[in-house]
């Protein structure tokens, strides 16, 4: 049996990401050279949220592109292996403020694997890391600079995104076994 716990409505996704999108523009400014790579499998979904949020906001269309970091984990034995997504970076990463997207940060991993997949396309002015969900548990001296929620987890619940594109609606749950 699992206990699901709503933590984001749709509604609230949608203010959080409008939250993020300002803190990123107030943050880098320059938006000409900015672009956002989602990482998948949801945060190419929010990359691409954001990127229309920010031309919302600020009247500038800010490049998109999808990272796939399958072969660059050093935790396919713990995570099993999956089969990868195609990376698309249609634009050059050398000189650019690159701010990674993804749904959930937890241990770390997933960002550190997305860093050695970054450089192996360019070499970025900056890169800046931007998660819905930030819920601890670091075993990698990794932090974000935009975070939507930070949410304390046990090791043994999950934080499980929906968004509108993949599944039909927007939320975010904790989903936590009971006894």
């Amino acid at each position: 049996m699992t206990k699901i716990v709503e933590i984001l409505s749709a509604t609230e996704l949608r203010r959080t990401l409008n939250r993020m999108a300002s803190q990123i523009v107030e943050k880098y400014g320059d938006l000409e050279n900015l672009v956002l790579l989602g990482i998948y499998t949801k945060g190419v979904p929010l990359a691409k949220l954001l990127a229309h949020q920010i031309e919302v906001l600020e009247q500038v269309s800010v490049s998109v592109g999808a990272l796939d970091i399958t072969f660059y984990r050093d935790d396919l034995d713990q995570v099993g292996m999956r089969t990868p997504e195609k990376t698309t970076i249609p634009f050059d990463l050398t000189g650019k403020t690159v701010v990674l997207v993804d749904d959930v940060i937890y241990k770390g991993r997933t960002i550190r694997a997305a860093l050695n997949a970054v450089i192996d396309y360019g070499r970025p002015e900056t890169i800046g890391l931007a998660v819905l969900v930030d819920r601890g548990h670091r075993q990698l001296p990794i932090h974000p600079d935009f975070i939507g929620k930070i949410l304390p987890t046990a090791k043994e619940e999950q934080v499980k995104v929906y968004l509108e594109d993949l599944d039909g609606r927007d939320a975010v749950e904790l989903l936590s076994p009971t006894s």
